[in-house]
C-alpha cells in the first residue's frame, strides 16, 4: 500500500545537469558491465539486459547527484514502481 508523500522537487538546473551527467555514464564500460550483470538492485532477480534501467537510489529530483555511489540498475517494474521515493521510502511501502 503506498503512502502519500511529500517532497520539495530540486530545481530545473540541477535535474538538467544531472540527468546529463547520467547520459554520460551510460556511455561507460562501468554502466555497460552493470548491466551484463543483469540483476535488479531492489528485488534482486536476474533480466534481460533491454528490461533493465537506470535508476538513481537518492533520487535526481530530490537532489540526488548522477555518481557511481547513487546510481543502480533495476528493472523496468521496481523503475516505475519507485516513482521519486529513497530506497528507503521504497522499503516502508514494503512493510
Amino acid at each position: 500500500m503506498s503512502q502519500f508523500f511529500y517532497y520539495e522537487s530540486a530545481g530545473a538546473e540541477h535535474i538538467k545537469k544531472e540527468r546529463n551527467k547520467a547520459k554520460t555514464l551510460k556511455k561507460s564500460q562501468w554502466w555497460q558491465q552493470k548491466l551484463q550483470e543483469g540483476v535488479c538492485f531492489y528485488c534482486e532477480e536476474s533480466f534481460a539486459r533491454d528490461n533493465l534501467t537506470m535508476d538513481h537510489k537518492v533520487p535526481v529530483a530530490r537532489g540526488g547527484v548522477s555518481s557511481k555511489s547513487n546510481i543502480v540498475v533495476c528493472c523496468k517494474e521496481c523503475n516505475s514502481q519507485k516513482q521519486a521515493k529513497t530506497s528507503a521510502e521504497l522499503a516502508l511501502d514494503k512493510l
